[in-house]
């Protein structure tokens, strides 16, 4: 993939005065905006979600003021857009977390919208015949969520962490991607690459033997995965425990999927997404509505969904909590719903009671960042007074983990977070592609944790499961079952393989 055009040099002269740049340059960012939109039409709700805020970034009126501003001064339109970017690039690049990740998205932006301004089609993703796999500096969502499938066969990037919106997406399209592969736009153009996902290769060049190999042990995982078990039932554990297997989804449209799959339920429905690209909160009927639509989709099943989870480094225009020198470890998670904004919390929970009134499907309902036995004790009592069954929290804090059964003694279920527990317990930035190798959920340190918290549960008679990338995982799955965890929660396209390792 072609690296966007060099940035438009300072002196460049405009070819009209300044409101005809004006013009151009926010014509420019609307018509980005507006291909975001059609993008995110045709893609999945997680990565529609995505596009949709780039597109609103795009459209951000304080975006084009710094152009006004720029094109008065006598800059040309082009360069007036590669400007205008830079204040906000600067801001997010500073905040760090999950804003400095979001850096990525804004020199998409510009190197889009300055394409368009100078006449020249917008960078993307090559146009071949023959399938291909990818590989680029950094993918942007906007590109990750279109590829097409019957032409991309993996994506290989060397920028990115295992859980940036690159990963994220490409898991969610169910496409095997690496990222953070240092040196790998040294690859050639036509140069055959074996890229093995499970184990985060990328072999160049491979021998004849090789790919005769890999493409066999491919052939037989599909098979495998094709013919499984009976597609749906509970796995066993040594024990004779049974484990179920869940999807993650993001809303309604993510249930087709998830039931194609086998799912026997949804172990994370991640409620945020309602939330984000909007400038208000959703309403007490919308949300409603769009709870019961998942609720709707599993019969006799299970759904465990997450309450909101946002705070300073997923920030909301309508939950301001001012700037934090490190939001990963700021005001996040249940966190910030204590105090002012307890009433979205409120409305929230009503809302998910409402829509478990008659519905076909059991729900569960969790807190996400909780911390301590009182905070537990706290979302639990709420949760219960508005209705709901079952209230639980997540463990993504290894105080959390280190404290499990006193944690647990105060709600009905836990659910593991593996990616935000494994960033913390190895104090290793999940969205830093140079620190992949300690974001590892296999590593001693985190699994002792989870025994902890499985063990917890055990004594105390309450479901432990995991829903973090580590349940899709084969290899760890299995250990995370011997350790006691009760259901496994992953993409809907990980569950026919990961069905088929746990029962040959």
């Amino acid at each position: 993939m072609a690296e966007p055009d060099p940035p438009p040099p300072a002196g460049l002269a405009p070819a009209g005065d300044g409101e005809h740049e004006a013009g151009r340059a926010l014509a420019a960012l609307e018509t980005v905006a507006a291909d975001l939109e059609r993008r995110a039409g045709s893609a999945g709700p997680e990565a529609a979600d995505v596009l949709e805020a780039q597109a609103m970034m795009a459209r951000d009126p304080s975006l084009a003021e710094a152009v006004r501003a720029l094109t008065d001064a006598g800059v040309a339109a082009e360069r007036a857009v590669y400007e205008a970017f830079d204040g906000f690039r600067e801001a997010l690049a500073a905040a760090g977390g999950y804003l400095g990740a979001r850096v990525a998205d804004l020199d998409d932006l510009r190197a889009r919208a300055v394409a368009v301004a100078a006449g020249r089609p917008m960078p993307g993703v090559p146009a071949r015949e023959e399938p291909f796999v990818l590989v680029a500096k950094d993918l942007a969502p906007a590109d990750t969520a279109v590829l097409d499938l019957t032409r991309v066969l993996a994506l290989v990037t060397e920028q990115g962490g295992p859980t940036s919106h690159t990963a994220i997406l490409a898991r969610a399209r169910g496409i095997p991607a690496v990222v953070g592969v240092a040196g790998v736009l040294g690859l050639a153009d036509g140069e055959t690459v074996m890229v093995d996902a499970d184990d985060g290769l990328v072999l160049p060049s491979p021998a004849e033997q090789v790919v005769a190999a890999t493409l066999a042990r491919a052939k037989a995982r599909r098979e495998a995965a094709r013919t499984g078990g009976d597609g749906t039932g509970p796995i066993l554990a040594a024990d004779g425990r049974e484990v179920r297997l869940l999807a993650n989804v993001g809303g309604g449209a993510d249930v087709a999927a998830a039931v194609a799959a086998g799912a026997r339920g949804v172990g994370l429905f991640r409620t945020e997404l309602l939330y984000l690209g909007t400038l208000r909160p959703p309403t007490f009927e919308e949300q409603v509505a769009a709870y019961r639509e998942v609720l709707d989709g599993f019969p006799g099943g299970l759904v465990v969904a997450r309450t909101l989870d946002a705070g300073a480094d997923k920030p909301l225009p309508f939950l301001p909590l001012g700037e934090e020198p490190n939001p990963a470890l700021g005001v996040r998670g249940v966190r910030a719903f204590r105090g002012a904004y307890e009433h979205l919390l409120d409305t929230q929970l009503a809302a998910l009671a409402a829509a478990a009134v008659d519905a076909p499907a059991e729900l569960w309902v969790m807190a996400p960042m909780v911390t301590t036995a009182e905070e537990a004790a706290w979302f639990a009592a709420k949760a219960h007074a508005a209705g709901i069954a079952k209230a639980g929290v997540m463990i993504e804090v290894p105080a959390a983990a280190l404290t499990a059964q006193e944690v647990l003694a105060e709600v009905d279920f836990a659910s593991i977070g593996t990616n935000d527990l494994t960033q913390y317990t190895m104090a290793a930035d999940r969205l830093l592609g140079s620190l992949g190798a300690l974001q590892d959920a296999g590593h001693p340190a985190v699994l002792r944790l989870v025994a902890l918290v499985a063990a917890a549960g055990a004594v105390l008679g309450k479901p432990v499961g995991v829903c973090g990338e580590a349940a899709a995982d084969p290899r760890l799955a299995a250990e995370l079952i011997r350790l006691g965890v009760t259901s496994l929660s992953m993409a809907p396209a990980a569950i026919p393989e990961l069905r088929a390792a746990l029962t040959k």
